[in-house]
């Protein structure tokens, strides 16, 4: 009892001080704090004793009640042999109905779910199973945030494993299930959707049935409830007609609806109502919700590749993953409704996402699907109940396509008059007035003024057109000649006055995906996107104009952006710059002004962004001249304050600002922070812009800041690499990312440089646990590219036998670089065995020569190890039963090691020694285990490999007596035992009885020909007779 006593009052004081600064804590470690005072308190004592600690601590106050669950809560994620253990606790001690708990797991999913490790992902599951049995209100929440976690497109076992497991709570739950509307809709809703991922291997078919029988039993049961879904619920529909379930649920909904629910009139009642937001929202996880918000309301127009390049690598790089384009399609038109205030700056607009998703899809299905997705809403449109929004980013795609894309234009508008008839025979009337309808609405609404110019449009093919007149005839007419009608759109919802000299690269993606022509190369072979160039140069010149943003300034502040403007000179505008940010970190600043000063700074500033930023010669005195520029006090403010300083945060968020409006800043912060000997030792304040800023997320924000300086100044990303790989070790080196980005645009003399970095110590870009998995990565890179990497791969000191396995994945005609590297490679090493088992494991093929290579330089200089590890493989794997060897070897995707396999390699290492002095066939090793082989292996592969065999005859032939009569006892007894066992040909593979009888001709001119006979049999797989 003193004990307990004494641990309670150590809580009370020690922890009560800490409390104070839980302001500064970040949420992990905050719960690390909240987890340390559970255990302090129930560590060493009895169950009883640690419950009366946790009631005694919980009723001091709110706070100590939040500490307790919280801790609690990170203890069943942490430890799972306490989680049941720590759930009871935490029934007895919430006193607020596990709320608390409650928001923590949604903000974990909706922030942290993908950095979680898979225990705590794990466990996350179980509680949610726990909270559900308790019938813990709010439960069903956590349950539709853990839906939304569950990606379209993606089949990765991670994936499959969270939509299975929340479906078995969901499936055994069943009774708590049906008092939720809201979640039985959102549950069929989102496991009809992932239904169509699921196909191929059994472990998916066997989890497309569960979804199928879940979603049969609550449309059937609980129709009214699905009925909110909308329109969506029949597309859905659509996609798993073919599934026998839902074939006998689409007669009921066509032929019989009154037998889903007496409310139910037929399917027009569904198509006529508009999908929720939330139905939209849910398919989307949090993070490509983030970033697609992103895009569409802080990124400018002409500066998105980065980011559609970073999305198209995390979401859309798989052909499983074309399915997800129709959710993101449906979530832009149905979700993201910019405010005039975006529609008429130059943000991203949300038609050019939509053509970027349209041409990069590789799929006929899968375009199909997205063209449905993107006109879903004009079939059954109607003014009165649904929205502009959700029918102009289609018109505005096929408009602002005609130029640049034709093919698109045209594609579209084929698509929009063929739907009318098809979509659903018996409703065409509805279809084509729901059309027409959205038709009429974006000419009253503006959206485009005439119809005609696009309708009618020479580049139109004469067919299209014609069916064009024919479907819409009151669009078709035109005031004027159409190539001369200027297109008279309200700047809310046009983008033409940024448009008009932008129009060929508005998806900023078909070309550098798929046109060789528009890809530039300079001297160096590095890939130039010179089409947004153009773009920046062309306000340049202009002179900077930041009226519009004075006006909304403090007078105070607005005079000092003023100052800044007209300043001369470099130290003059440094002065007025440090006056500007001691005016935002005063007390009485009002942080809501922090944008329209970042969009002032930005404009005054442009100059710091164009150009090289690294000094032509590096030396102490011009690297700390080149980082004085104005801008860059910011970062030095920064450098100087503490980071739980509230003046750290507000210049953070001034950053996150500026970041939004000029990207560049980025690494610009990066090269400060490398530069700078105010900075020396905070490269780590990155991590917390990054943290800051709208992506939120350090790797991400690396990988983009990294790709800008890139795309802007290879000199410069050299010159950071070091530090970047130095300081943020987890981020650059767990994938090849980065890597490639550098080897893509390094020349020769960059890579040599990078190389001696690596041998100072300066530089580690490998590390043992992940070298292998990047080099796999980098067999898809360009010739070049792959030399870069070999090169500075073997700059490090790691062993070879780490990346030895890469062997099993190299072909022979499709990896010659990684071939050729590291076959020089090898012929610097002492052979070990797991080597030569690898060697040896390559497939045989007459063009092949890697093996034969190798090999033939390790008998030179290794040979006696040489012949020491082959006696061990040839032995190990003759040991083996030669079924099993064959099962193993044709079931893995992988080479494996094959006793036939290692007699192939070695008869062609006796062929390319024949002409020469070496005697490694005549060691003792490779003739004992020769011997060995051929003492226990089938008639096939004697005749087969006969000239390998016969050496180790030659061999016991010069030999005295005794070791003969051993070799009589060796060859009788196994052959004896074998025929007592097993039928005649029990072991031998069909294929090798097939070989055989077309191999049995050649044989007979083995005596007098050997070396061309044996050449034409390599490439069988056995010869000899029928019998043993």
């Amino acid at each position: 009892d003193s004990s307990a006593s004494a641990s309670q009052e150590a809580g009370t004081t020690g922890f009560g001080v800490t409390a104070h600064c839980s302001f500064f804590l970040t949420p992990s470690q905050r719960l690390e704090r909240c987890m340390s005072i559970v255990t302090s308190m129930t560590a060493g004592v009895s169950e009883r004793e640690a419950n009366d600690a946790l009631n005694a601590y919980v009723c001091k106050g709110l706070p100590q009640h939040e500490e307790i669950c919280l801790g609690l809560f990170t203890l069943i994620l942490t430890e799972p042999a306490q989680a049941q253990k720590c759930y009871r606790d935490l029934a007895l001690v919430s006193r607020d109905g596990m709320n608390i708990v409650l928001n923590k797991i949604n903000q974990i999913l909706m922030e942290k779910y993908l950095k979680l490790q898979d225990t705590c992902r794990t466990q996350l599951v179980w509680l949610v199973r726990e909270l559900v049995k308790s019938g813990v209100l709010g439960a069903d929440g956590v349950c539709m945030t853990f839906m939304k976690q569950i990606a379209g497109g993606d089949v990765t076992a991670k994936n499959i494993w969270l939509a299975e497991g929340v479906l078995d709570i969901l499936t055994e739950q069943r009774e708590w299930v049906l008092k939720s509307s809201i979640l039985i809709a959102m549950a069929v809703y989102t496991y009809l959707r992932l239904i169509v991922d699921h196909h191929g291997t059994a472990q998916l078919q066997a989890l497309r049935q569960k979804e199928v029988d879940f979603c049969i039993s609550l449309l059937r049961e609980r129709f009214m409830e699905c009925l909110m879904i909308g329109r969506d619920l029949v597309r859905l529909l659509q996609n798993v007609a073919r599934i026998p379930e839902f074939e006998l649920l689409w007669k009921d909904i066509i032929h019989n609806p009154q037998a889903l629910s007496p409310q139910f009139t037929g399917i027009l009642q569904l198509l006529q109502s508009r999908t929720s937001r939330k139905f939209l929202a849910c398919r989307l996880t949090p993070d490509m919700e983030t970033k697609l918000l992103f895009m569409t309301s802080r990124v400018r127009f002409g500066q998105q590749k980065r980011y559609q390049d970073w999305f198209q690598r995390q979401y859309l790089s798989t052909p499983d993953s074309q399915s997800l384009r129709c959710d993101l399609i449906r979530y832009i038109c149905g979700v993201v409704h910019p405010s005039n205030e975006v529609l008429s700056s130059d943000i991203l607009p949300r038609w050019a996402i939509i053509g970027w998703l349209l041409t990069t899809c590789t799929s006929n299905v899968a375009a199909s699907n997205a063209k449905l997705a993107l006109f879903y809403d004009w079939l059954f449109f109607s003014p009165d109940k649904d929205s502009i929004m959700n029918i102009e980013p289609a018109i505005l795609v096929m408009h602002h396509s005609m130029k640049p894309h034709p093919a698109i234009t045209a594609t579209l508008l084929d698509f929009m008059c063929r739907i009318i008839p098809n979509f659903y025979p018996p409703l065409e009337g509805h279809v084509r007035q729901g059309v027409f309808s959205s038709l009429n609405h974006i000419v009253e609404k503006r959206v485009l003024a005439h119809l005609a110019p696009l309708f009618d449009n020479p580049k139109l093919d004469k067919e299209l057109r014609a069916m064009l007149r024919e479907k819409f005839p009151e669009f078709c007419s035109s005031p004027s000649p159409p190539v001369e009608v200027k297109i008279e759109e309200p700047v809310s919802m046009e983008m033409d006055n940024h448009m008009s000299d932008k129009d060929e690269s508005c998806y900023d993606n078909a070309e550098a995906a798929f046109s060789d022509d528009e890809e530039d190369l300079n001297s160096k072979g590095k890939k130039r996107e010179f089409r947004f160039h153009p773009i920046k140069e062309t306000v340049v010149e202009e002179p900077v104009d930041i009226t519009p943003y004075l006006d909304q300034l403090d007078e105070s502040l607005r005079d000092k952006v003023l100052q800044l403007q007209k300043g001369s000179d470099t130290e003059a505008q440094c002065e007025v710059m440090q006056e500007i940010v001691d005016q935002v970190l005063e007390e009485d600043f009002d942080s809501e002004q922090l944008s329209v000063l970042a969009s002032c700074l930005q404009e005054l500033f442009k100059a710091h962004f164009r150009g090289e930023v690294l000094p032509e010669e590096i030396t102490e005195e011009s690297l700390e001249e080149s980082v004085g520029k104005p801008l860059y006090l910011i970062f030095r403010n920064l450098c100087q304050m503490q980071e739980d300083n509230s003046s750290f945060s507000l210049l953070l968020d001034l950053l996150s600002e500026l970041y939004q409006k000029q990207p560049k800043i980025g690494y610009h912060l990066l090269y400060y922070l490398r530069a700078s000997k105010a900075a020396a030792g905070k490269m780590n304040l990155y991590e917390s812009f990054a943290q800051a800023t709208q992506l939120g997320d350090l790797h991400t924000c690396l990988m983009m800041d990294m790709k800008a300086c890139q795309e802007d100044d290879v000199r410069l990303l050299c010159h950071l690499t070091p530090s970047i790989y130095t300081e943020f070790p987890d981020e650059t080196l767990r994938s090849g990312e980065l890597l490639n980005m550098i080897v893509a645009v390094i020349d020769s003399a960059q890579l040599q440089e990078l190389v001696c970095h690596v041998m100072m110590g300066n530089l580690v870009m490998f590390r043992k646990d992940s070298v292998l998995n990047i080099l796999i990565q980098s067999l898809d890179w360009e010739t070049f590219e792959q030399y870069c990497a070999w090169q500075l791969f073997l700059a490090h000191n790691i062993p070879l036998e780490t990346i030895i396995p890469i062997l099993q994945h190299l072909k022979y005609k499709e990896h010659p670089e990684a071939l050729s590297c590291l076959l020089l490679q090898l012929r610097r090493e002492k052979p070990s065995e797991e080597m030569v088992k690898m060697v040896l494991s390559r497939p045989c093929h007459p063009d092949d020569q890697f093996t034969t290579s190798i090999l033939r330089h390790w008998c030179m200089k290794h040979d006696e190890l040489l012949a020491e590890h082959i006696k061990s493989l040839l032995i190990k794997n003759n040991s083996l039963p030669r079924k099993r060897q064959s099962l193993r070897s044709s079931s893995s995707k992988l080479a494996q090691l094959t006793l036939e396999q290692i007699l192939e390699h070695l008869d062609n290492l006796r062929l390319n020694l024949t002409n020469t002095k070496q005697n490694f066939f005549s060691q003792t090793p490779i003739l004992q285990a020769l011997q060995h082989v051929q003492a226990s292996c089938d008639e096939a592969h004697k005749m087969k490999f006969s000239d390998l065999f016969s050496l180790a005859e030659e061999y016991e032939d010069s030999s005295t007596k005794p070791p003969k009569s051993r070799r009589k006892a060796a060859l009788s007894s196994p052959r004896s035992r074998k025929n007592a066992t097993q039928p005649p040909n029990a072991e031998e593979d069909t294929g090798f009885r097939w070989s055989r009888h077309q191999q049995l001709p050649r044989l007979e001119e083995e005596d007098t020909k050997p070396k061309p006979t044996k050449r034409k049999r390599k490439g069988s797989s056995a010869v000899g007779s029928d019998s043993d």
